[in-house]
């Protein structure tokens, strides 16, 4: 297989946007031709989940590259669930690295704030199992509830850590200027004052407000190319160099230890086995922290430390900007947002950015090695990247 590169990258806003479906997707897309100075593009994939259902868009492929002006381009859809980015990406990778193509955009993009946030939690909750989980009410927030309180009573997490997570995530994102949440909170604020439960009451039993992330729009986009498309772009070359995808039982009651994710684990080393390396040698992670708790078990799952360590290793600010190994530093899927379709891109484009060593306030020093875990279902289909710059 050839080495693939991502020559470009492009970003929207994340939050409410006030435009079509097809033009959140194009936008990053724009940008991300821009950044690399190529607009000869073979093949466009575009991640998506909510199209047809929310926003009455299918077809989206089509539609945007059209709006690119990129006819007579190649153009499919990439639907896995809130692992849809990432898949995007990995379809992005085959098609370059197979040799079919030299330069491919992979965009995402989802417009969910427009219904409201109990129908997009139903709309999410579609991913749960049809026959022994959607039909009894079970939602995503209650998944990851049970998961949490299984976690809390094997390994001692509390909700203080939790807290913690949240804390340092949503500050973080106020160091990206692309992220949802703009706002500064406190471990006293969250938890610890009398307006606590005010300020952040339970969601599903014990994850509380602040423990979940925000329903967003918005888009990313990556530009993939061969290493002689890359020789011609005035960029530091980063290689999209290890993809890892595994899957688990659909229906959680049905795994051996619910405790155990097990799609994470073998996905992460599958990423770390293609790309030559291994979880002691990253420098910069993006997790899949759409609560609070998949942060700190993603984290062991990943191999960044022993089962039940995750939360000490955050307690000694080994997770955070200057520790040892930062987690999320563009705010997370908890600060950052998270428009399903896009955020594998987005915790790509992230990485991206700083192993071009160009993320200003939030850069992790010399960063040379990245790694993305976007999570499917729950946990039932996860999709891991590995970046390494070469120069």
């Amino acid at each position: 297989m050839r080495s693939v590169y991502v020559a470009g990258i492009g970003i929207t806003t994340f939050g409410r946007l006030e435009y079509p479906l097809a033009e959140i997707a194009a936008y990053p897309a724009m940008m991300a031709m821009k950044d690399a100075g190529l607009t000869d593009v073979e093949q466009v994939y575009v991640a998506n989940m909510g199209g047809g259902r929310i926003n009455h868009q299918t077809g989206l492929a089509s539609a945007v590259v059209d709006t690119l002006s990129l006819t007579p381009a190649g153009a499919e859809v990439i639907e896995n669930g809130p692992a849809s980015g990432a898949s995007a990406l990995k379809q992005g990778v085959l098609a370059v690295g197979s040799g079919m193509y030299d330069v491919v955009l992979v965009t995402g993009a989802e417009r969910m704030r427009e219904v409201n946030n109990l129908d997009a939690t139903d709309f999410i909750a579609t991913l749960t199992h049809p026959l022994s989980e959607y039909v009894y009410g079970v939602t995503l927030p209650a998944h990851a509830a049970m998961f949490t309180r299984l976690y809390m009573a094997k390994y001692g997490v509390t909700e203080r850590h939790l807290a913690m997570v949240a804390v340092k995530n949503q500050n973080q994102a106020m160091a990206n200027e692309f992220a949802h949440l703009q706002q500064n909170i406190t471990i006293e604020g969250i938890l610890d004052s009398p307006e606590a439960m005010t300020n952040n009451p339970y969601v599903a039993e014990p994850l509380r407000f602040f423990d979940c992330c925000p329903v967003s729009d918005g888009g990313a986009c990556l530009m993939l190319v061969s290493e002689d498309a890359m020789a011609g772009v005035d960029r530091p070359w980063v290689r999209l160099a290890g993809v890892g995808q595994a899957t688990d039982s659909h229906a959680v009651a049905e795994r051996a230890d619910p405790t155990e994710l097990t799609a994470v684990r073998l996905a992460a080393e599958r990423s770390f086995a293609m790309a030559g390396c291994g979880p002691a040698d990253v420098d910069v992670a993006e997790l899949h922290d759409a609560f609070t708790i998949l942060e700190i078990a993603e984290s062991e799952e990943a191999g960044f430390f022993g089962k039940g360590e995750g939360h000490l290793a955050l307690e000694q600010g080994e997770t955070a900007l200057g520790g040892s190994l930062p987690i999320n530093v563009s705010g997370g899927l908890k600060g950052r947002g998270h428009p399903v379709g896009a955020t594998g891109i987005a915790q790509a484009h992230e990485i991206v950015t700083q192993l071009r060593h160009e993320a200003g306030a939030r850069q992790v020093d010399d960063a040379a090695i990245g790694f993305t875990c976007n999570f499917g279902g729950f946990g039932n289909n996860v999709v891991c990247l590995t970046f390494v710059r070469e120069r």
